[in-house]
C-alpha cells in the first residue's frame, strides 16, 4: 500500500541555480508492505519519490521506489520529512539512505 506523506514545488531559487527554466513537483510517498506483515506478522516500509517535470507542454515523471527499507515507521517517516525538506529527487535518494543507514533500521 502507498501512502501519500507530502509533496513540494522545487523552490525556485533552486531552479535557478541549476539552470531550470520549469516547475518541478515532488511527491514523497509511504510503502507498506502488507504481504509481509501478513506472512510475518511484522509490517516492513519502504519509500517513493515521484518528481514531475512541467516542462512546456509536456510532462515527465520519473520515480524511485524502495519497497524494502525498515521495520521501524517511525524512522520511514522521519526520512521522509528530511526528504521533503530538501528536496530530494529520486536520482538522489539512495545516496541520502546510505548517509541515514546508521540512523535507521535496515532489514
Amino acid at each position: 500500500m502507498k501512502i501519500f506523506y507530502g509533496g513540494i514545488f522545487v523552490k525556485k531559487e533552486s531552479l535557478v541555480e541549476a539552470g531550470i527554466n520549469h516547475p518541478i513537483k515532488l511527491e514523497y510517498y509511504k510503502i507498506i508492505n502488507e504481504d509481509e506483515m501478513i506472512k510475518n506478522n511484522k509490517e516492513r516500509f519502504g519509500i517513493s519519490i515521484i518528481k514531475t517535470d512541467y516542462i512546456e507542454d509536456k510532462v515527465n515523471t520519473d520515480e524511485k521506489t524502495i519497497k524494502y527499507l525498515s521495520n521501524d515507521e517511525k524512522r520511514i517517516e522521519e526520512l521522509l520529512k528530511t526528504f521533503k525538506e530538501n528536496e530530494v529527487t529520486p536520482i538522489g535518494v539512495e545516496d541520502i539512505i546510505k548517509d541515514f543507514s546508521q540512523q535507521i533500521i535496515l532489514i
